[in-house]
């Protein structure tokens, strides 16, 4: 067994107290969380083949493009647009049929 060194490396002066982040007045993250719901749900679109999850995309797309700030990177949000729109072309594209609602059939 080791002997516990009686001295503390640690440095006081580099020790910082956690504070948690305050948002500015002005910020609003809605514009973020909707286009990550629009890449998720045009993933789920693509990948599952869920025409309701192409849609939400398109409808996500939209908010977090009406959402966002002028100064915001506009590649993600256009990225995340183009990517919605192509979910919803690519899934009717591999079944044309328009999109039934199993719930009352």
């Amino acid at each position: 067994m080791s002997p516990v060194p009686t001295n503390d490396l640690r440095r006081k002066d580099r020790i910082v107290r956690y504070k948690p982040y305050v948002p500015k007045e002005g910020e609003d993250p809605m514009a973020e969380y909707m286009n990550l719901l629009a890449m998720l749900f045009s993933m789920c679109g693509l990948m599952m083949r869920f025409k309701w999850a192409s849609w939400a995309a398109v409808y996500c797309a939209f908010i977090g493009f009406s959402n966002s700030r002028s100064s915001e990177d506009t590649k993600q949000v256009f990225s995340s647009f183009m990517l919605s729109i192509s979910s919803v072309v690519m899934s009717y594209l591999q079944s044309p049929t328009p999109m039934a609602i199993s719930y009352f059939s």
